[in-house]
């Protein structure tokens, strides 16, 4: 029952996402369809969510600013199944909840960056978050990119989200987030 309101959500937004930016997806074949899986990849643009939701077979979770867990957005940000994250401290709370959700055998979907990235390089510095959470609950992490721009009725060029091939993590999480940060950012470099 708590996934209605996401089901609803998605299919009314991947028939606007369609409309309004002809958004291309590749890799498709990269996303595991049961179990327990954390996405990963960069942030360009507030749409980015909207994006995955409604490219992907499973349901998300996402890791989002408790900011957005406030006024009028609360009740639709809480539907959509997100988890408050509050980015001004470590925020451990987040992290043991986005781990009960991938010990049911759900998706949880994180922006490494931390945010948007406003900056002109190519990806930012990745936290650890995703890593930790894949390896404490041997979850596998697939990796994502997001290119293009979002562009109305994809005049002018086009957003693409790629899935990658799925990563396991190690024990070295420092060593585990360079790769995962690697990956993404040689893939963002070859476009």
């Amino acid at each position: 029952m708590k996934t209605l309101f996401y089901r609803i959500m998605r299919f009314l937004a991947f028939i606007l996402f369609k409309i309004l930016f002809f958004p291309r997806i590749r890799g498709k074949e990269n996303i595991i369809s049961s179990g327990r899986v954390v996405f990963a990849g960069n942030h360009t643009k507030w749409l980015d969510p909207v994006l995955l939701v409604t490219s992907n077979i499973r349901i998300l979770h996402f890791l989002a600013k408790i900011e957005l867990f406030q006024g009028i957005l609360k009740p639709f940000i809480k539907g959509m199944l997100c988890i408050p994250v509050n980015r001004k401290v470590h925020d451990g709370k987040a992290l043991v909840e986005a781990e009960k959700v991938l010990e049911q055998d759900e998706a949880i979907c994180i922006f490494p960056e931390g945010t948007i990235n406003r900056t002109d390089d190519t990806i930012m510095p990745f936290k650890t978050g995703a890593v930790r959470m894949a390896y404490s609950t041997n979850s596998k992490i697939i990796p994502f990119t997001i290119t293009g721009k979002y562009r109305l009725f994809g005049i002018g060029g086009r957003v693409t989200l790629t899935y990658l091939e799925p990563i396991t993590v190690t024990k070295n999480v420092e060593k585990s987030n360079k790769k995962l940060e690697n990956i993404i950012k040689n893939k963002l470099e070859e476009v």
